[in-house]
């Protein structure tokens, strides 16, 4: 119980901390302390698949993201004045997340007793996915079309941070970012940590069926793995005009829209699985999906083509 208190208590302050911050690079810490303390609450609710995630990508790849936003904008300049936002827009911001916070009590003061759940029906289907992990059977069977939508709007914030370049760049190169000595102390535990990650990472996705795991979490660590070895300057970011880069980003998505498609003929609706074949169905989405996830975390990290498109 003590524990569980302190817990609490330094969730609370290094949230107020985060959003009382001033300077970018403080918070971006703070935001990644507090996906961590999350992490350590949710493996203390015996949520161990959802702890995994926060910590790959809540506090991992999320805070490497605003991290790299953050030295963007320290290399930009201070913020303009007028960009600034005032005292009466503050103040509206306040309100609005009170209403909402109090809405959210509200909601779970309101709820009637016993709360509605569908977790029978779910336990009493989930040996027909042929799956062990009721986490992943959930998310790849009750809740298919909701991991669809997330590959598909981690694509769309891909090719929206693309955009964001220049027309005469489209199509080219990350920025590089690696470093240049190859005797240095990062490219060697880039040798030595890169192979162990991947190997790690295949197992994470591989256990995903019948214990805490899965494409989310394997395809982080592969991601974080490909990373590690641009910032210490083994790979060089492709090009984004690479048709089998396009085609990796596409693959997961599209074999997944594609299965769901033939639920129709083999089970009368999207994304059905008949029971004969739903584990092999499910295991055929996974493959793609966790090598698309990975590329395009790994290419969100790399940032938008900042380079001439190689001829």
């Amino acid at each position: 119980m003590a524990f569980d208190a302190v817990l609490v208590v330094s969730v609370l302050g290094v949230a107020a901390w985060t959003v009382a911050a001033r300077d970018t690079f403080a918070a971006v810490v703070g935001f990644i302390a507090f996906g961590l303390l999350l992490a350590l609450v949710w493996v203390r609710l015996a949520a161990p698949d959802v702890a995994l995630t926060e910590a790959a990508l809540g506090s991992g790849l999320t805070g490497g993201l605003l991290l790299a936003a953050s030295t963007r904008l320290g290399r930009a300049g201070m913020t303009a004045a007028s960009e600034t936002p005032g005292s009466i827009l503050r103040l509206a911001a306040v309100v609005v997340c009170a209403f909402v916070a109090a809405g959210l009590v509200a909601l779970l003061l309101l709820l009637p007793e016993p709360a509605p759940t569908l977790a029978t029906q779910a336990a009493a289907n989930i040996a027909a996915t042929g799956l062990l992990n009721p986490v992943t059977a959930v998310l790849m069977a009750f809740r298919a079309i909701d991991t669809l939508l997330e590959v598909v709007v981690l694509l769309v914030a891909l090719l929206g941070m693309w955009s964001l370049a220049p027309d005469r760049l489209w199509g080219g190169l990350p920025r590089g970012s690696g470093l240049s000595d190859p005797d240095g102390l990062l490219t060697f535990v880039a040798q030595l940590l890169v192979p162990v990650g991947i190997l790690v990472g295949i197992h994470i996705f591989w256990i995903g069926s019948v214990a805490p795991g899965g494409e989310f979490q394997g395809a982080t660590i592969l991601a974080a793995m490909w990373i590690l070895t641009a910032v210490a300057g083994l790979v060089d970011a492709p090009a984004t005009s690479r048709p089998w880069l396009r085609l990796l980003l596409v693959a997961g998505p599209a074999v997944f829209f594609a299965i769901g498609l033939a639920g129709f003929a083999i089970a009368g609706s999207f994304l059905a699985y008949p029971p004969s074949y739903a584990k092999l169905l499910i295991l055929t989405i996974e493959i793609p999906v966790t090598l698309s996830i990975a590329a395009m975390l790994a290419l969100l990290v790399a940032g938008p083509p900042e380079r001439e498109p190689q001829r």
